[in-house]
Formats: structure tokens, sequence, C-alpha cells
């Protein structure tokens, strides 16, 4: 894991369908290793001089693995006009806890030449646009940790 945060609270025996002891309930935003798609949209991404790039619009899961594949970052324009979307390797992006959102070690001009869609595209449905991205990519983001 990127980051180093301490082991989750076991809520019930593993294999059990146990309710929460606890009574509290199961958390639904966000636990200490866990967090909500909607709390991870909007989070802000830096590059590695700590330089805001944009921020995460959604990301993308594979349906066979059920592995986050992509993290889309919405990239330039203003008020969400003019912005494109950047899809992101998530195995390039680190949580920092220092700066409260996703650092990539990208430059801005690297990411201006990344593959990109508008904001009203399904560039996925283009069987080919993954490979593109693998091709751009390919060992330059490394995890960041």
């Amino acid at each position: 894991m990127p980051t180093d945060l301490p082991n989750e609270r076991s809520l019930r025996k593993p294999g059990s369908l146990e309710l929460d002891p606890s009574a509290e309930g199961v958390p639904i935003d966000e636990t200490r290793r866990l967090i909500a798609s909607n709390k991870v949209e909007g989070t802000t991404v830096y590059n590695g001089a700590g330089e805001h790039l944009g921020a995460v619009h959604n990301f993308m899961v594979d349906k066979v693995s059920g592995q986050v594949a992509y993290a889309v970052l919405a990239f330039g324009g203003f008020l969400g006009l003019g912005e494109s979307h950047y899809p992101l390797p998530w195995r390039a992006l680190t949580y920092s806890v220092e700066l409260g959102g996703y650092v990539v070690d990208l430059d801005r001009d690297t990411l201006a030449g990344a593959p990109s869609h508008g904001p009203g595209e399904d560039a996925f449905a283009d069987p080919g646009y993954g490979g593109r991205l693998d091709d751009y990519y390919g060992g330059r983001l490394a995890p960041t940790a």
C-alpha cells in the first residue's frame, strides 16, 4: 500500500455473516483504509513538486477483476468549461496525507500530451483507447511511493 495506515478494526469474524457487534453500523463514506467512490471524485491531484494539476473526475473499474484501472483527471479549463479528461493509470497515483490529495509523477507538459477526451465523450467505447494510454505512459508512471 502506498500509505502506511493502521489496520482496520475487525467488525466480525472472517467469513461470518455476523452483524456489526458495535451497533455503530458499517461506515459507507470512509474508514482509515477505505474510501467511497463519491469521496474520491473531486480530490485534487498534484505533481511531484506539489503543483496542482487538476481533480479526479471519476475512475474506471475493470469489470472482471474489480480493480480500479484509471483515475480520470479533469485538467484545464475554467469552472468546468473547456476542461479535458486525462485517464491516469491508478497504480501511478499515491495519496498524500500532507497535501490531502493524490500525487502523480507527471509535469504539465507530459500530461497535456497524453491521450484525452472531452467531458461528453465516451473514449473507452473505442477498444483501442486503453492501448493508446498504455503505449503513452508505458513505464513512465511507476508508483511514486
